[in-house]
């Protein structure tokens, strides 16, 4: 991967500020909180209203990444308070899932990494252990979501889980022990399989037999519809196999996310202002920038384990690209609001448009860090 110009650092550097400037005005009045939105400008607190909210690592996560960034103590003690919040998740047999990775890697394992803390392992691998007991062996992957609203879901896997992954490849470097990593790699291999399609679009969601293992159907989920392609699914990919390659050496997996990759660039809309799903109707004006901001990480990912092939640079490219549109049309700079990104979207059926959303500040700030060689480790 080449260098950044002088021209690209200036501007990598200048937005770290104008990040470190207003992120101080608002985790100052946003002490002791796990925000996911925001109303009226203000973040919510699922800390109170929904302590097992497979997004409530990312705040932490968030303040890991200014602690690096600024030395602000503030920042790293409210990192260290999100995870002590978390506890309450896993006393919570019901609110541990497939994205314990999400919770536990940017607060707990971010935290033993930096400070060798005893609490802050035994949450990971307390995590870790639950998130390998989802393993389906019939059909060779990590099981999805629980029963909720008696949906049944013995069967189900979904292409974010990729990005939970390192949670099990953490776990067998730190104990040596194979098991973790054997999980993490079957499912990487199922969902190379299974979820990748020919073209490099990706599936959200797969219903596999839980007792045999086949695959009974695909399903939309979160995008326009089945056979489609959601936004941040395909981000998930790119992002998850880049990091399965990192922990792994398979190049298998580097070129399944180059090959998601470049799906997404050929689909990339002219404005780099991402949709929610890259089949939606040409007329309908949906947009999510998490999946921009996700993506942009997941390239830059890619791009490094492809190192000095000829490909990285295209990958870094459009990464910047995604990130200048970003800082220019959908961030809110100012301190009148807390949040980062605008457009950002839960999904394309739903009501949850046109807001703010925790990961996609989360991916941003993670994004720009790793350009500048400041960022935390969290992979």
């Amino acid at each position: 991967m080449r260098a950044l110009t002088e021209n690209e650092s200036a501007w990598v550097l200048e937005t770290l500020k104008k990040i470190e400037d207003k992120m101080t005005v608002v985790t100052e009045r946003n002490r002791d909180k796990i925000p996911y939105t925001t109303e009226n400008g203000r973040f919510d607190d699922k800390s109170v209203s929904d302590p097992c909210w497979w997004t409530n690592g990312f705040w932490g996560g968030e303040m890991w990444q200014l602690f690096a960034l600024t030395g602000n103590e503030m920042f790293r003690q409210e990192a260290i308070g999100v995870e002590d919040k978390l506890d309450k998740n896993l006393m919570n047999t019901d609110g541990l899932d497939h994205d314990n990775g999400f919770k536990w890697l940017p607060t707990s394992v971010i935290r033993y990494k930096q400070e060798k803390n005893k609490e802050s392992l035994n949450r990971a691998m307390l995590a870790a252990n639950n998130m390998a007991g989802r393993f389906n062996l019939a059909g060779n992957f990590i099981r999805a979501w629980n029963n909720w609203d008696n949906v049944d879901r013995r069967g189900y896997a979904i292409i974010d889980c990729m990005m939970n992954l390192p949670l099990l490849y953490w776990a067998s470097e730190e104990t040596t022990d194979p098991r973790f990593k054997m999980i993490a790699v079957a499912h990487a291999d199922t969902a190379m399989k299974e979820f990748v399609r020919e073209d490099g679009s990706v599936n959200h969601i797969v219903v596999f037999d839980p007792f045999t293992g086949k695959v009974t159907e695909t399903l939309g989920g979160q995008g326009y519809a089945v056979g489609s392609s959601w936004t941040r699914g395909q981000s998930w990919g790119i992002y998850g196999f880049a990091l399965s390659a990192l922990y792994t050496g398979e190049k298998k997996y580097l070129e399944t996310s180059a090959k998601i990759a470049d799906y997404v660039l050929s689909e990339m809309p002219e404005s780099y202002l991402v949709p929610i799903d890259y089949r939606q109707p040409k007329d309908v004006d949906l947009e999510d920038s998490t999946a921009a901001a996700i993506t942009a990480s997941g390239l830059i990912e890619l791009a490094r384990g492809l190192d000095d092939d000829g490909e990285a640079d295209k990958y870094l490219d459009a990464a910047l690209r995604l990130l200048r549109t970003l800082d220019e049309k959908r961030v809110s700079w100012g301190t009148d609001t807390d949040n980062l990104l605008n457009n950002c979207a839960v999904d394309y059926h739903g009501d949850g448009h046109n807001m703010s959303i925790i990961y996609g500040d989360y991916y941003f700030i993670e994004a720009l860090m790793k350009l500048a060689d400041k960022a935390l480790r969290i992979f």
